[in-house]
């Protein structure tokens, strides 16, 4: 795409690479490296030093923070939240000496997610909408929509609202206290009453 058609921002010293797919509104930062075959959403953000591995989709207004990798194998769908220097992997038996390029594991993050500073998720393990990542955690296995997880091994401590906002269910109910959105707690899954 030439320079005068673009309708993304990439600061001078991004290094962006040949077929990717930008959309409108999108800033990419200082030193940041967007590899080819990308599908980078509008209206998207992606901080200092943040690199997107080749073929990596993320939807629209989705928030990377400094220091972030997005490996191959990753896709995050609209409104995720990637906190500071976070980290996915894709091979889950890495050696240097052996090309295992062919067995990288996909990792789908689901709408609404927010992954916090530093956390690591394991390659494989699917985040369901609106969950809550804690800052450090290490995701070793699937994680349920609106599920709120801490910790290394990351566990489930409770359930967050789509605005953030910790959920105590009474009677299998429970209210956002800033969105005034109601949830319903049955069987371990949490659904948004609409």
């Amino acid at each position: 795409m030439s320079d005068e058609k673009k309708e993304y921002f990439a600061h001078e010293t991004a290094v962006i690479d040949e077929g990717c797919e930008i959309g409108k509104g999108t800033k990419i930062w200082h030193f940041s490296h967007v590899m080819s075959h990308c599908k980078i959403g509008e209206n998207c953000n992606l901080g200092q030093n943040v690199v997107v591995s080749p073929d990596v989709v993320l939807g629209n207004n989705v928030k990377v923070q400094n220091n972030v990798s997005i490996y191959t194998g990753v896709v995050c769908e609209d409104d995720v939240f990637l906190g500071p220097s976070m980290v996915f992997t894709n091979v889950m038996n890495p050696r240097s000496a052996v090309n295992r390029r062919d067995q990288y594991l996909k990792t789908i993050v689901k709408k609404g997610v927010s992954i916090g500073a530093n956390a690591t998720i394991v390659c494989g393990n699917p985040i369901g909408e609106y969950a809550f990542i804690g800052a450090g955690a290490v995701v070793t296995k699937e994680v349920p929509a609106y599920a709120l997880l801490v910790g290394n091994p990351a566990k489930q401590i409770g359930w967050m609202s789509s605005y953030g906002h910790r959920l105590e269910f009474k009677n299998g109910e429970a209210t956002c206290p800033e969105s005034g959105e109601v949830y319903k707690l049955e069987n371990n899954k949490v659904t948004r009453i609409k």
